[in-house]
């Protein structure tokens, strides 16, 4: 067997792994985006029970990630530590993800189980898959210049991938259906991360660190407060992003009174918008440094979401959309910086190597906003009545606008005070310098 001084180290091409975020985008944006219009408005499953689900998966997403993370990072193989998890893990996921869109012809209480298992399933699987690739990250790219290169390529991947999983979704499955495109968008994610996945060379030297032991492990990261802070604020984040996206076609044929395709038309606007704003957002990290453009994120996405309330029509709700998507990029140009910094402060501190710890709970904390998401379904049951498509209740359209407006911007109000509360020790000499 191959040790780690015979293994010659190779230099990964920045954009063989940030195609990797592609291909773990495409299923688990279509699973998020449109599990409720899905399960709720076409099947008739009431949206007490849908928040349900999420509270429950979210306890679940507590224990998984850990345990993924831990796994990783004591894994030591011939091929290294986290490419394995990648190459199982994937058809896994690709398998789960066309079973989560191709229920059987059941109802009630039959289909609240069907979907509870499917998404549990779906979910930890994609845990699993992102835990891996996201400990890569900062033992591919040590330095500031090439993780601004790689992350700014990956992340212009991932709005690429919500295009089209998010986007040109309602297009596609008026055509062929949920179930036809879960498995073509499965196929083509499958192909990528595997493509990404051998074309990623750990660090040889890494198999001859020591193991993490758990609970020593565990005890750095809950006695970290840098993780805590980052955590809550990438929670809040990731729970207004995610009722924006699910709240959208609720929107637009709730509130606005217009045919799904329109759908992908503001998605559209979103995504695009911020495709076009990566750019301009690397200019901010290099002007700026990295911590005061994570916060000015913050900062725009609160207040641009504001003017979306009041939009009364298709053109309003595009230009606003726009301005919601220029704040989405900013979030993904630095939120995976922020967190990858806080791996290389727990590095240097113990000597030990856990980035796939770190990268799960992270994921958990993203995933956190299960519950607020839950608990934005639930007040939508309780306050207007909306119960699914079948009985929308009497106020649908005010319905909407809470789901994707009012609560969103509570979340990202609480973001931001979370993002000002991180402040690393050297941030008054922060040297960021990006480069694409």
């Amino acid at each position: 067997m191959q040790t780690a001084q015979n293994i010659a180290k190779k230099v990964t091409s920045p954009f063989r792994y940030a195609i990797g975020m592609f291909g773990t985008s495409i299923p688990i944006n279509m699973f998020k985006t449109y599990a409720a219009i899905f399960y709720v408005d076409m099947l008739g499953l009431s949206t007490d029970r849908y928040a349900l689900v999420l509270f429950i998966y979210t306890f679940i997403d507590a224990i998984d990630n850990p345990v993924y993370g831990f796994l990783s990072d004591r894994t030591r193989t011939k091929w290294g530590r986290r490419r394995p998890w990648l190459i199982i893990g994937t058809p896994l996921l690709v398998l789960s993800f066309i079973m989560f869109f191709t229920p059987p012809p059941i109802k009630g209480t039959s289909l609240f189980v069907y979907m509870l298992l499917m998404y549990i399933l779906t979910g930890t699987l994609d845990s699993l898959l992102n835990a891996n690739y996201g400990a890569l990250f900062p033992e591919l790219f040590p330095d500031e210049v090439q993780r601004a290169k790689s992350n700014s390529m990956r992340q212009a991947f991932q709005l690429v991938a919500m295009i089209i999983s998010i986007a040109l979704t309602p297009v596609i499955t008026e055509k062929i259906g949920y179930s036809a495109t879960a498995l073509i968008y499965g196929l083509v994610a499958m192909a990528v991360i595997w493509y990404c996945a051998i074309g990623c060379h750990e660090n040889p030297d890494s198999l001859e660190k020591e193991k993490p032991q758990l609970w020593s492990s565990l005890k750095a990261l809950f006695t970290n407060p840098y993780f805590w802070i980052f955590g809550f604020a990438n929670a809040f984040y990731s729970a207004a992003g995610s009722l924006v996206m699910q709240g959208v076609p609720f929107f637009i044929k709730y509130s606005l009174g217009l045919d799904s395709g329109k759908t992908t038309l503001i998605l559209g606007c979103v995504l695009l918008s911020a495709i076009l704003s990566v750019i301009v957002w690397v200019f901010i990290v290099k002007k700026v440094t990295l911590m005061p453009a994570w916060r000015s994120a913050f900062v725009w996405m609160t207040l641009g979401i504001i003017p979306m309330y009041f939009v009364k029509g298709l053109t309003g709700a595009i230009l606003m959309s726009s301005l919601v998507g220029f704040g989405v990029a900013g979030a993904l140009v630095t939120m995976d910086m922020v967190g990858a910094r806080i791996m290389d402060e727990d590095t240097k501190k113990y000597g030990v190597r856990r980035e796939g710890i770190y990268a799960s709970a992270m994921g958990f904390m993203n995933r956190l906003n299960g519950l607020f998401t839950s608990l934005a379904f639930w007040l939508v049951n309780r306050f207007y009545g909306f119960e699914s498509g079948e009985f929308p209740g009497d106020r649908p359209g005010e319905a909407a606008r809470f789901l994707l407006i009012v609560f969103p911007f509570v979340c990202l109000l609480l973001g931001c005070v979370f993002a000002f509360l991180l402040r690393f020790k050297n941030d008054e000499e922060e040297q960021t310098v990006t480069e694409i």
